[in-house]
């Protein structure tokens, strides 16, 4: 299965610290990868690397077979690339569809070509019906659909959640970055994102799924990485790994 991302060598951090000690790591297209590790191993500063938001020191970083190591974070958003960001960060004072209309128009129209000398445009992806719009996600997420005149501030933290993986798909992306999109929420909220995430599936868009619930990750995921220390240690499917207890347990200290 061809790689839609391929991650070989990143070394990153910050304030000259290092982080991200030589990072391999691959995603294939269409399918869903967990990062796991332990608090401060890494994980959130490889999204931020990924999506353009840090600069790493060295490493390559291929989507699509494009080197876009060290491109600015709306020319990696231009090749497909789409980030949740851990904590939300909707626009408070604007209303659900503000937020979803401020996206689209952000977003340009999926081509197959581009201005010369630029990124392109990122594609639908394989098996998408058509480009995102707000009225896609709206029917992807009744939920916010009923929720479309209140202001970010009025938002529980899962509906604030909704509204930033709605807000990424708006980008068209074929490769999501997920920062922790459980966090702070109830179990039954989470539930309820697992069911938005799980109705991506037949999108064709491969992401990376960095998260603490386990449960979450394992329903999502299709293959497993484990970070210590700013490095990859351990890859296997998401079954081996549910299956190795002794091996969960000495990566993650759970099983």
């Amino acid at each position: 299965m061809t790689d839609l991302l391929s991650v070989r060598g990143l070394r990153a951090g910050y304030a000259g610290t290092t982080v991200l000690d030589g990072v391999e790591f691959t995603v294939p297209a269409g399918t869903v990868v967990a990062l796991l590790g332990r608090n401060g191993v890494g994980k959130s500063t490889f999204i931020h690397t990924v999506m353009g938001m840090l600069k790493p020191y060295s490493g390559s970083i291929r989507v699509d077979g494009r080197e876009l190591a060290g491109a600015a974070a709306h020319t990696v958003a231009r090749s497909g690339v789409a980030i949740v960001p851990q904590g939300r960060r909707v626009f408070a004072p604007l209303t659900v569809d503000e937020n979803l209309r401020i996206a689209a128009r952000g977003a340009k129209a999926p081509t197959g070509k581009a201005p010369t000398g630029k990124v392109p445009t990122s594609k639908v992806p394989t098996g998408a019906r058509d480009p995102w719009t707000p009225e896609r996600v709206y029917e992807l997420i009744p939920r916010l659909a009923e929720r479309r005149a209140h202001r970010g501030d009025q938002l529980s933290g899962g509906e604030q959640q909704m509204l930033a993986i709605g807000r990424a798909l708006l980008r068209n992306p074929r490769l999501l970055l997920l920062d922790e999109p459980s966090d702070g929420l109830a179990p039954a909220v989470i539930d309820r994102i697992a069911e938005v995430l799980e109705g991506l599936r037949g999108e064709g868009i491969a992401a990376v799924l960095v998260e603490q619930d386990l449960h979450l990750a394992f329903r999502l995921a299709d293959e497993v990485a484990v970070m210590q220390k700013g490095r990859i240690v351990h890859r296997s499917s998401t079954a081996d790994f549910r299956q190795d207890r002794h091996r969960a347990h000495s990566l993650l200290g759970v099983g």
